[in-house]
């Protein structure tokens, strides 16, 4: 019975030694074992640790993922143009180095953040104050995040600390200017539009002049190649009628008095004041249609 109840015991001591010396480190942190306040060794490989029961030796964690820093505050920042912005930006950083880490900031992510945050506004004031508006917003945006970015590394290497990035979110003009920047913007916008109205009516002009010369010179061609084709056709159709007629000329007299009466008498009530006994009528007098010999 005494056997049984020593081996619990030292079971319970067992289980009571290995949950104070045994220690789990996962893939998201660091662990730094403290041995009597120093720090021992850094662990940052996943598993089963172990290490001796308090007091002699304790550990803390060190989040080893990428963290982000967004202030909830813009930065006012002047530029080249003295000029007032509004930026609002973002860090993404991590801890690389517990061991200095820990030395510099006592394991406080809080005041590594503060560092960090003081140290991105320095440098967003460098990087800003020697660029335009125009820079700073389009045409070197990416090169001025990458110098911040740059700057501030170099600045915290000895802590521990990795910049991975930093982003401009945001670009305002200040409240008092945004007004005045709008009414100019909109008055260079206007003045745009109206030179652009203005070569393209100039332009339209051009066209429709263009235009009417080609219309008037290919209407006057036309004209002359149609007056020409109706030459052409009357002087061909004079020899034609010329070797018809010429082949009977009595035909052609009566075809002629024949033509003759009929655009004369045209409409019913279209009157004529001849002498009956005038050569026009010759044909009526005539039963055989030959009164040209007579």
């Amino acid at each position: 019975m005494n056997r049984i109840i020593w081996t619990v015991i030292g079971v319970v001591i067992a289980a009571g030694l290995f949950r104070l010396c045994a220690f789990i480190v996962d893939q998201k942190h660091y662990a730094i074992v403290f041995e009597l306040g120093q720090i021992s060794r850094v662990i940052a490989k996943p598993g089963l640790h172990f290490k001796l029961p308090p007091p002699f030796q304790n550990v803390e964690y060190l989040d080893k993922r990428i963290l982000t820093i967004d202030p909830q505050s813009e930065d006012r920042v002047q530029t080249a143009e003295k000029k007032n912005l509004l930026i609002d930006s973002f860090v993404k950083w991590r801890i690389v180095d517990a061991h200095s880490f820990w030395v510099s900031f006592h394991g406080g992510e809080h005041d590594a953040e503060d560092r960090i945050t003081t140290l991105v506004r320095d440098a967003l004031n460098q990087a800003v104050n020697k660029r335009t508006v125009n820079d700073i917003t389009s045409r070197e945006r990416d090169k001025a995040m990458e110098e911040i970015r740059v700057a501030v590394q170099a600045r915290v290497k000895d802590f521990g600390v990795d910049i991975v990035d930093v982003r401009l979110k945001r670009v305002d003009f200040i409240p008092e200017a945004s007004e005045s920047v709008f009414h100019r913007m909109e008055s260079e916008r206007k003045q745009v539009a109206n030179k652009q109205r203005s070569d393209g009516a100039a332009d339209a002009e051009k066209i429709r002049a263009d235009a009417d010369r080609q219309r008037e010179v290919l209407l006057a061609e036309a004209y002359r190649d149609a007056q020409r084709v109706k030459g052409e056709g009357d002087a061909r159709a004079s020899v034609i009628y010329a070797q018809a007629f010429g082949a009977n000329p009595e035909f052609y007299a009566f075809y002629r008095s024949l033509d003759a009466y009929r655009q004369s008498f045209h409409n019913r009530s279209d009157t004529l004041m001849i002498d009956p006994s005038s050569e026009f009528f010759k044909y009526f007098k005539s039963q055989g249609g030959a009164a040209a010999g007579r």
